[in-house]
């Protein structure tokens, strides 16, 4: 028998390998508590949630949970934004509820699994690269519209209820606020939440419970194929939804992962995360689901909570379920009073105060505030976040075009024997800035040969060239001639393909 090959020297070894006794930092004890007891917190804010949107899609409360549950699982391992929490949420449930109203449950799954298969594709061609071109103060109105719904959310569950909600609600405030300045070794909303319940039941007050808002699951979910024909009818039939579905999901989540990068101090992989916002609607449509996305409620839970791995996001998938097939009762009793008593205090964390404070706004150019203003009014309006995000990147865009074609100056210079005279452009060429160039010169009036001078500006589109042709045009009319110089490489490209070709010869 030959003898074995001699081991690689430990320096060729993976790094993982040459660390004794690796292991990843969710598994130090301090941490993993943190973790566990974060993910389980979020696991009971998610079942009343969870039921509401259901109500939403038009679909039975325990394929919502179901939901939770598989895309939390899936994404704690493809996603590329560690803490972060998806599963059913309301701005799916909107996209996909035409499609459950006229068509019913099979034709909502295929669109799941269509849906997810968009996300993949765009995930892949690098989508998530157009997370670049949302300002700042678009963010800023996402976040504080988020945290306006959220708050208002909450409202409906304060309407017609027995009195014995408010004390209660203002109790677990109470415990909310208080606690954390005591001790943190456990998160407030679970000591609240457990403390509150068992008064309740003890104490034998009748209020509003989980288990009023709809049944929760007695199983786990299985896979199976939706129930339609499978035919390219059908496929055209849902490809509208789907692809609205895909691009719904993909902004929200891609949002809230730039807001936990923000608020933890830390960078995620969007291009990650947009692939595995896909393959966990993909297995979510498999197992029966309505399809979900990122949840930023709910990630303002965990992360407050002090979750920062993907453990908190496994494990409140995996607590959603144990709580509501093992401990259905049980978790069918706790108020929502108290639930809702921590969506409140989250919605308040997560608005920017900071952004309307009287000093901020004096010294905030008047365009960021109303960028941030009209983001603000879309999403409260609509209870879209995508469509606010739209109508802020489109506002913020408008405003910025606008402010840069107001720096283009051209600056003429006599030459001393008057026998030319030299134009200066400074500034960025595109097609805001561009229309105002023709009317910069002086035909009539100008010598003979006239210079533009574009060493100090840049030609950006089709529009600077027409331009600059119009501008000859009306001097070659006159009789003058024209030289450009000081053309940039890229410039002088685009300048030299399309010059003389966009206008039809007279």
């Amino acid at each position: 028998m030959p003898p074995l090959p001699p081991l690689p020297p430990l320096s060729l070894l993976p790094s993982f390998a040459r660390v004794r006794g690796f292991r990843p930092a969710w598994l130090s004890p301090r941490t993993a508590r943190t973790e566990i007891l974060a993910g389980l917190v979020v696991a009971l804010a998610l079942i009343p949630e969870a039921i509401s949107f259901s109500v939403i899609a038009g679909v039975d409360p325990g394929i919502a949970l179901s939901t939770c549950f598989t895309m939390a699982v899936v994404i704690s391992v493809a996603g590329g934004r560690p803490a972060m929490i998806s599963a059913a949420t309301g701005a799916i449930a909107l996209v996909v509820a035409p499609i459950s109203r006229e068509h019913g449950l099979g034709y909502l799954i295929a669109t799941v699994i269509l849906g997810g298969i968009c996300q993949v594709v765009l995930g892949a061609l690098g989508v998530a690269r157009l997370m670049r071109f949302v300002p700042r103060s678009v963010m800023v109105g996402f976040v504080n519209a988020l945290a306006i719904l959220i708050f208002f959310a909450q409202t409906t569950e304060l309407r017609g209820v027995p009195w014995p909600v408010y004390p209660l609600l203002a109790g677990a405030l109470v415990l909310l606020v208080g606690l954390p300045r005591l001790t943190t070794a456990i998160p407030a909303p679970l000591v609240s939440i457990v403390v509150l319940t068992a008064f309740t039941i003890s104490a034998g007050i009748t209020v509003p419970t989980v288990g009023d808002k709809g049944a929760l699951p007695s199983s786990l979910p299985t896979p199976g194929l939706p129930d339609v024909p499978f035919t390219w009818d059908t496929v055209s039939l849902i490809a509208p939804y789907a692809v609205g579905f895909a691009l719904v999901g993909l902004m929200e989540s891609l949002m809230t992962a730039k807001f936990v990068d923000e608020l933890t101090d830390t960078h995620s992989n969007k291009t990650r995360e947009s692939v595995g916002q896909g393959i966990a609607n993909i297995v979510t449509g498999f197992f029966g689901g309505m399809g979900g996305c990122a949840m930023i409620g709910q990630t303002m839970v965990n992360v407050r909570s002090g979750a920062r791995t993907r453990l908190s996001t496994l494990l409140a998938g995996v607590f959603l379920m144990v709580l509501c097939v093992v401990f259905g009762p049980v978790v069918s009793d706790i108020p929502m009073a108290v639930l809702v008593a921590v969506m409140i205090l989250i919605s308040v964390a997560t608005f920017d105060w900071h952004s309307i404070r009287p000093a901020t706004l004096r010294r905030m150019p008047l365009g960021e505030t109303a960028v941030m203003a009209a983001t603000v009014a879309a999403v409260v309006a609509t209870h879209d976040l995508a469509i606010g995000v739209v109508v802020g990147t489109l506002i913020a865009m408008v405003i910025f075009a606008r402010r840069v074609a107001h720096l283009v100056e051209v600056s003429p210079v006599t030459d001393p024997d008057g026998g030319k005279i030299v134009y200066a452009v400074t500034g960025e060429l595109f097609f805001a800035s561009s229309n105002d160039l023709v009317r910069q010169f002086d035909y009539p009036n100008d010598p003979d040969h006239v210079v533009i001078d574009l060493t100090d500006a840049h030609i950006w589109d089709a529009s600077s060239v027409a331009a600059l042709d119009a501008v000859t045009t009306k001097y070659a009319a006159r009789g003058k001639k024209v030289e450009i110089i000081g053309l940039n490489r890229p410039s002088a490209e685009m300048h030299g393909n399309l010059s003389g070709t966009l206008t039809a010869n007279p």
